[in-house]
């Protein structure tokens, strides 16, 4: 009778676990086809990812709704994304993403390369996980 007890109680503990390492998983790759959709001008994929309902705020300050950042995203400049020191907190239906990014863009010929810190909020919905909120912050390198 211990051991089906302890081994319930086991598997209960364990349960929310394996269930986040799953959501943060999904969540992960959302943050990914956002980075590939937003590095080849994918505008179509990047509609996917994006919640209706989102607000995307740049490093500048400048806040755009879903249709103004699927118009700027056709003609980025952006060549390359790199993110390193993710985190994925998994609260239920929503998943706190921080990282940190070197955004490359190409502008007037040359390369130039900002180091920012992005806090991204995904939602799970019916269309799976979805971008409802990004906050960029220049970070000093």
């Amino acid at each position: 009778m211990r051991t089906v007890l302890l081994s319930t109680v086991l598997a209960l503990a364990m349960s929310p676990v394996i269930s986040a390492t799953g959501a943060e998983e999904e969540v992960l790759a959302a943050l990914n086809a956002w980075k590939q959709a937003t590095i080849n001008k994918d505008v179509a994929l990047l509609s996917k990812v994006l919640h209706p309902d989102v607000t995307y705020t740049h490093s500048s300050g400048l806040e755009q709704t879903k249709a103004e950042n699927l118009k700027a995203a056709a003609t980025s400049k952006t060549t390359a994304i790199d993110l390193s020191h993710t985190t994925v907190r998994v609260f239920g239906d929503t998943a706190i993403v921080k990282t940190d990014a070197d955004l490359t863009s190409n502008s007037a010929g040359a390369p130039a390369t900002s180091h920012l810190i992005l806090l991204h909020v995904f939602v799970r919905t019916p269309e799976g996980w979805q971008m409802i909120a990004r906050q960029a912050t220049k970070k000093e390198k």
